[in-house]
């Protein structure tokens, strides 16, 4: 059976709770249409989250990779459709701010999602969850590891479908944040699940 790599990340700033992070542990081990889903959680660390999630790759030697992230204000699942070669935003976890660094110094400008994010759109709308392609990651971490593994694959020429889906802040978020749209956890794995489903019908 294929495996796809599936990332989140550990809570960060502000948010006590990552959605992302409860849906890479719950999904761990399934088998999702094809793909047996191997779960990972990265650390909110611009130094090491990026050589953990490559060594994961080189470790589970996936078929597919996807990342996750909690983009919290977003009322939609979006997938994203570019990754730019910059480090920037908010303090990470160890209190590093980095300021318009590269990510590879030696990289391209940005590089394009290889998931098949239109049908991903599709495949949610037709199935009641709202959903639109996003053309910025931001620079934060996901920006982070979105790049990284589309760098390693460009570089490497792995036939490895790689990319990043935002999601909207969860129900426990949306109580602590007061003013933040969320969605229930249960709809939110499911919008993961069938992103998943849209991959395996390429």
């Amino acid at each position: 059976m294929k495996k796809l790599l599936l990332t989140g990340f550990e809570p960060f700033l502000d948010y006590t709770v990552n959605p992302t992070m409860k849906i890479v542990e719950e999904l761990d081990g399934e088998n999702i249409a094809g793909y047996q889903i191997v779960g990972k959680v990265l650390p909110v660390d611009f130094n090491q989250s990026g050589k953990l999630f490559l060594s994961y790759i080189e470790e589970v030697k996936p078929e597919a990779a996807v990342s996750l992230g909690l983009a919290a204000g977003r009322y939609k699942i979006t997938p994203e459709r570019i990754a730019i070669n910059f480090k920037d935003g908010a303090p990470d976890n160890k209190g590093h701010k980095p300021v318009d660094e590269p990510i590879e110094k030696a990289g391209e400008p940005a590089y394009l999602s290889t998931l098949p994010i239109r049908k991903m759109v599709e495949r949610l709308i037709q199935n009641g969850l709202p959903a639109e392609i996003s053309n910025t990651a931001g620079a934060y971490l996901c920006n982070n590891i979105m790049y990284e593994g589309l760098h390693l694959a460009s570089v490497k020429q792995l036939n490895m479908p790689t990319g990043f889906i935002h999601i909207p802040a969860s129900h426990e978020l949306g109580i602590q944040h007061g003013s933040i749209p969320s969605w229930p956890h249960s709809d939110l794995a499911k919008g993961i699940r069938l992103c998943i489903e849209a991959m395996a019908a390429e």
